[in-house]
């Protein structure tokens, strides 16, 4: 009997259920993840400059550390209603083909370990805006948590 028990043990490490970690974000009150490794910085609300003549998303850029980084907003890349006036925005530093970009968001929270084996495609029910740019989504709490695809979400020169 002791030995089964160990087993069956030994069986599920093996199948070792491994973790991903993600920054935890929401925008316009839904709860996003990103991969951490994707995430370069965390940064409060930061002066944005506007690019004349830039797409609706491109909020701008923003000077890290000397270094120019395009700010995409979050809300309007998803075709959702912009942020309410003054409310103060956060931006998640991501890179994309050795480029700098700063998503904006409206609020950064923490970092979640999940276990793999709990990601599940996008449901049917998954609007289609959020679809297009979500890798898939972990159900926690009652609460539906998007993976963000950072690279289709940058992908703004794939745009008509």
């Amino acid at each position: 009997m002791g030995m089964g028990a160990g087993l069956a043990m030994l069986s599920r490490e093996t199948a070792g259920d491994t973790e991903q970690a993600f920054v935890t974000l929401s925008v316009a009150d839904q709860l996003c993840g990103i991969p951490v490794l994707g995430v370069r910085d965390i940064l409060a609300e930061q002066a944005i400059t506007r690019i004349p003549l830039a797409p609706r998303e491109v909020a701008g850029s923003l000077n890290l550390r000397g270094r120019i980084v395009t700010a995409i907003d979050l809300r309007r890349r998803l075709r959702l209603a912009d942020a309410p006036a003054g409310d103060a925005r956060m931006s998640v530093v991501a890179e994309q083909g050795g480029e700098l970009y700063a998503l904006l968001v409206d609020q950064v929270s923490e970092v979640l370990n999940l276990p793999t084996s709990a990601f599940e495609p996008n449901p049917a029910t998954l609007p289609a805006n959020w679809a297009a740019y979500s890798a898939g989504i972990y159900r926690l709490q009652g609460r539906l948590l998007v993976v963000l695809d950072i690279a289709r979400l940058l992908a703004l020169s794939a745009e008509a």
